[in-house]
């Protein structure tokens, strides 16, 4: 079971005794964990098939370099400073290497491009975006940008977060090969970064298989055979 769903029983269940019981009909709790029970089966069945690409595709994507870049999306625009989301970009990147995918280092993306080169995949400037996967010699680019969203629950009475996670396999240009995302919601309070940290952890095979099986199949429509 998941961490940030056994925190989010805990807290409904808690809170049981201090709702309504006029309201019970309108919200079950053991509903709500059985849904979080299905949906855990069916990402445990997911991740069981991650990865499962024609050799011929994951020969092309072994002879690439991927870049990774994180960003959160706000109000005041996209935060891109990679340092803060190491755990998102490590669940990610784990998940490449060990398909024997390359992927370029936090270190070594902060050190050879600027921060203002990065920001260059979240706002759409191709020219940018070219510009810094030359410098890296990055020949594909997967971008993932977090959204939350606030609210209170309106029958138990407490703050619900949720956060969505777009992902995106790009050309070093910027342009769309393929994408992927990623949401859940908690009652939990509102460290969004670290719940958005736990969903990539426990999505990230799915996403992978998502992003990169969209990128085998792009190649093969385009061509009419498989990549070579």
């Amino acid at each position: 079971m998941s961490r940030h769903r056994d925190l989010r029983i805990g807290l409904l269940c808690g809170l049981a005794l201090c709702v309504p019981a006029a309201t019970s009909h309108a919200f079950s709790f053991a509903e709500e964990a059985e849904r979080d029970a299905r949906a855990e089966e069916q990402q445990k069945a997911t991740a069981g098939t991650a990865l499962a690409l024609p050799a011929a595709c994951l020969d092309d994507l072994r002879r690439k370099k991927i870049m990774i870049v994180m960003g959160e999306r706000s109000g005041e625009g996209v935060s891109a400073d990679q340092a803060r989301f190491s755990p998102h970009f490590n669940s990610i990147n784990k998940r490449l290497l060990k398909q024997g995918i390359r992927t370029y280092t936090q270190h070594e993306i902060r050190a050879q491009i600027a921060q203002a080169e990065v920001d260059a995949y979240f706002r759409n400037d191709p020219d940018a975006a070219l510009a810094a996967s030359r410098k890296v010699g990055a020949q594909l680019v997967m971008r993932g940008t977090m959204a939350a969203r606030s609210t209170i629950n309106p029958v138990a009475r407490i703050p619900e977060v949720q956060v969505s996670i777009a992902f995106a396999l790009l050309t070093p240009g910027g342009k769309l090969l393929s994408d992927a995302s990623a949401s859940a919601e908690s009652y939990s309070g509102g460290d969004t970064l670290g719940m958005a940290g736990i969903l990539i952890e426990e999505q990230a095979d799915a996403v992978v298989n998502n992003l990169l099986s969209g990128y085998c199949a792009a190649g093969t429509a385009a061509t009419g055979r498989k990549r070579k």
